[in-house]
């Protein structure tokens, strides 16, 4: 057999699959998206809505999937609105699909219900999802994993992600080096403990979390999620606002939200620029493997140009908020 580095499999096959391994009766299959997982949605003949995810070969392993799988669980149970796996007849949260590359597991997860915010998060969806995720980070403070998992340690991501980007760059490579230097002496020396450490989403942003018509959110996509400073999910929400041009007033109305329910400290604050920017190099990084094995010919000298003019223009101060005489805490 000629070797595989990728398959994509029959959406019939996964129907089929499905329906055996969960006694649901599977009406249609379709490939639904294929980024750091192959996603398909299947619909049952009663109108009930699913996603199972398929995990690359070798992208994630077993004590990855676990530790995810048990986390949606552990938040279900705390009451945290999310989109979690749901176990087969026999009692399992994966299935083994013995792909042509080699072994991939899958789970499959209820639909959330709503849709994604039309036109992007308006002031009150952003304060909403702001208030859900630290609501998110004091029910994960008690959360243990029987499975292990890279914490998002943000010396470490930055360390891995410049190391990927940095052999496509040429001559461009002497401005991220910079700007690597210069985070690596601006991480704050945060404590690892609660309420500061905790596990995190790993990638709160308005295309992961859909609204009900009664503005209900439901939150999904927690394939990066790991034990983490809070403060690094809030920044890969402010990095992906930045990048699709949400108003400084959701972005205000998101942080309002987050500290309805625990505020940050001094320290955290005044960090917010250095964790964006190094969430920023995170999904470079992370966009550039997707790309390389997937989609080659986005890899042109446009991307990392633009890719590195967006990390420049995001180190300015005017882009994150300042603190008040409210917010001054201990910390």
């Amino acid at each position: 057999m000629f070797p595989v580095f990728c398959s994509l499999l029959s959406a019939d096959a996964v129907a089929a699959l499905v329906s055996a391994q969960y006694q649901l009766d599977i009406a249609s299959c379709q490939f639904w998206h294929r980024g750091n997982s192959d996603v398909y949605l299947l619909e049952t003949a009663g109108l009930s809505q699913y996603f199972l995810k398929i995990y690359h070969y070798r992208q994630r392993n077993r004590e990855n999937i676990g530790f995810e799988l048990q986390l949606l669980s552990h938040l279900k149970d705390k009451g945290i609105p999310v989109s979690h796996p749901i176990c087969t007849v026999a009692g399992n949260d994966t299935l083994e699909i013995e792909a042509p590359e080699g072994l991939r597991y899958a789970s499959l997860f209820i639909r959330a219900p709503g849709n994604v915010a039309i036109g992007d998060l308006n002031p009150q969806q952003g304060y909403i999802l702001g208030s859900t995720l630290a609501r998110l980070h004091q029910s994960g403070q008690d959360f243990q994993s029987s499975y292990l998992r890279p914490p998002l340690d943000p010396r470490s991501i930055l360390e891995n992600s410049v190391s990927e980007i940095i052999p496509f760059l040429g001559d461009l490579r002497v401005d991220l080096y910079l700007i690597h230097h210069e985070l690596l002496r601006q991480i704050p020396d945060l404590l690892e403990e609660e309420p500061y450490w905790t596990v995190c989403w790993g990638d709160p942003h308005s295309g992961n979390v859909h609204f009900s018509e009664d503005q209900s959110p439901t939150l999904f996509d927690f394939d990066q999620c790991g034990y983490g400073y809070r403060l690094f999910d809030i920044a890969k929400f402010w990095q992906v606002s930045l990048q699709s041009g949400l108003s400084s007033s959701i972005r205000s109305a998101f942080l309002s939200g987050y500290q309805s329910q625990q505020l940050l400290g001094n320290l955290e604050i005044s960090s917010l620029n250095c964790f964006t920017r190094i969430a920023h190099i995170w999904s470079w990084s992370i966009s550039l493997n997707i790309a390389k094995f997937h989609d080659a010919c986005r890899l042109d000298s446009s991307f990392f140009i633009r890719k590195l003019q967006h990390l420049k223009r995001i180190a300015d101060k005017e882009l994150y908020p300042k603190i008040s005489r409210q917010q001054r805490t201990a910390y």
